[in-house]
Formats: structure tokens, sequence, C-alpha cells
């Protein structure tokens, strides 16, 4: 049985971990150049950042998991508390370890692609899909591939986009097309600010609770082992969705001054009003709000069709992302020695 999963994040590699050593024939198609997509990892000036997902509140088996296949690392200090008033408190004990690693958290994807043996295709964006008999074609700009089974694993939009131009006479295709599009997202801004100086407090990070700060989300990347050098500080500020949505097309300078001013504030530290460098994180579709109806999703299963990802469950979380690949990677077990 031939597979095509469209997009390698998480959930899409997930689903090829699933389907390793069998006589399945996997392609993950990915239109970018690298493989996790928002467990995004970058470097600069000597510093490892994860400026989209911070890292992964594993479950116990999720945890022994991610321990077994390479050497995550952990992050010792708490996660604290702040509201619109920009009141800091201490947060609520985690009953999960948070997780990434050495390198970022982006290793976490690499080390779950080791273990696949998948055909991967990066940069490879997906024009077209289409259903010809008891097959799924789908077309690049470079080539055309077919499917006896097809999985679908980016973001709720790009999704939604890709099935209501497909060549698929199935009543279910309007109805998928609007239950998909019916997905909330939040757009965030991730702000890296560096800084030549240690910045000291007691937490990890601080997470915006009542939803009334223009910050949402503001973290130590020097928490993280190896991450960041002795003697300097590297912020992770990720902003408010509408904020975020307002301000999402300015340059870089702009958009990270003004989070800076912001973080300045917060923290009543003006010298964070001057970062010495900047980079700047893009998400248009970061986290989903809610799920998708999955009673509609599994209905597009008749005909080989199948989804996967955050969005699908309702929950922004890289574990819960990954878990639900994997479950959909099961369902294509159970099938594949059934005719599609």
């Amino acid at each position: 049985m031939e597979i095509g999963i469209v997009g390698a994040g998480i959930a899409g590699l997930g689903a090829a971990y699933e389907l390793r050593g069998t006589d399945a024939d996997v392609t993950l198609l990915e239109k970018s150049r690298g493989v996790g997509g928002r467990a995004a990892t970058r470097r600069k000036n000597g510093c490892t950042y994860d400026h989209g997902a911070n890292y992964v509140t594993p479950d116990p088996e999720l945890e022994a998991f991610m321990r077994e296949l390479g050497e995550p690392a952990g992050i010792d200090d708490p996660v604290w508390t702040f509201d619109a008033e920009e009141t800091i408190e201490p947060g609520e004990d985690r009953d999960r370890p948070s997780l990434t690693y050495e390198d970022g958290i982006r290793r976490f994807a690499k080390e779950v692609l080791a273990e696949c043996d998948a055909a991967l295709e990066t940069e490879t964006r997906v024009e077209s899909i289409a259903r010809e008999g008891e097959r799924w074609r789908v077309e690049s700009e470079e080539r055309r591939y077919g499917f006896d089974a097809l999985a679908l694993t980016p973001p709720a939009p790009r999704t939604a986009a890709l099935l209501a131009d497909t060549d698929w006479d199935a009543a279910i295709r309007e109805e998928l097309v609007e239950a998909i599009e019916a997905v909330p997202y939040r757009t965030i801004l991730s702000l890296v600010l560096h800084y030549p100086f240690e910045l000291d407090r007691p937490y990890y990070a601080l997470v915006n609770t009542d939803k009334g700060h223009e910050i949402s989300w503001f973290s130590r990347e020097e928490c993280k082992p190896g991450h960041v050098p002795d003697g300097e500080s590297l912020l992770i500020v990720q902003m408010a969705p509408d904020w975020s949505l307002e301000r999402y097309g300015e340059p870089e300078e702009a958009v990270a001054g003004a989070a800076a001013g912001l973080a300045a504030d917060l923290l009543e530290e003006p010298p964070l009003e001057s970062p010495d460098w900047t980079d700047c994180g893009r998400w248009r579709h970061a986290l989903p709000d809610e799920g998708a109806n999955t009673d509609v999703l599994a209905r597009a299963e008749d005909d080989a069709l199948y989804f996967a990802g955050d969005w699908v469950v309702g929950e922004g979380r890289v574990a819960a992302a990954f878990e639900n690949g994997r479950e959909l990677g099961e369902r294509l077990l159970q099938q594949r020695d059934e005719p599609l």
C-alpha cells in the first residue's frame, strides 16, 4: 500500500513512525527545508533557541519514548503567571516534566524521523490533490505522486484550502471543508531578544492567564541546558494573538522594539528595552483554540483520506500532535491488508 503524508510536522512524523517496518510504502511531503513544524529551533551568535513550541510536556509513556530515542534535557525552573495588571505570581505545580534538548526541540522531530523508513521530500509544496478511481493524485510544482491512501497534516486553514480545490466527486467534500475551516487559530509573533548580561529570576517563564496583556508568554532560554552562554540572557516573548495579527507584516526591528519595551515594563527592568540582537518567528497559524468535528473527518476514511494534527484534537501541544499522528498510523495499519 502506498501512503502519502502531506506535512512532516510532529503529527505527520507520528504517523510515519507508526508505519515503520511494515509493507506500507510511505512518502512524507514537506513544504519546508526541514521537519518538525512548530517544533522549531534556530541558532545565532552561539545561542540555541526554540522560537515556536518551547518544550514537550509528555505523559509517562511519551517521556519513556523520548528518553529511549535520545537524551532530552529537563527545564527545572518553574512557570509563573501574570495578568493584565502585570501582577506576577508563582504558578501551579505541574504533574509532567518540561523537556527539550540541548540542541533544541527540533531534535525530537529528527530523532523520530531517524526511526522511520519513509521517503522524505522536502521543499515540496503540494499544489493540488485529486481522487482518480481508487487512488489519490498529489501534485507539486516539480512532480506528480499517486497514493492508495492520503493523510493531510498541515494546519487546518491550509488543509481546508487544499480540500476546497480538490478534484473529488464526493458529497462529503464541502462538509469537510466547512468543518476544517471552522477550527479557530491564534496568530503569534515570537520575538527573540538577546542581552549581554544575565537576568536573575526565580522562574523559567511567565504565562498570561487572563488574556488581557499584549504578551502571552515570556521565557528565559538560558534556563535550558546548553542553549545560552554563561553571562548572557535570551528571552522568547510571544505576543498575544490580536497584537500579533495587527502587526504581523511589520519589520522585525519594529515588532522586536515594541516587544522589548513591553517586556521591560512587565519585569520592571529598563535595560530590557535595548537588546543587542533580535530575531522573529512569524506563526500565522500557530495554535488551534478548538478541535475539528472528528465525526465528519472520519467519514472521509471511506475514500482513504485521513487527517492528523493538533487541530484535530484541539490542543496546541507537541505531545498531542504526535500522539494524534500515531493514532492515525495505527488506523492505517489496521487497514493495510484491506482493499482501499
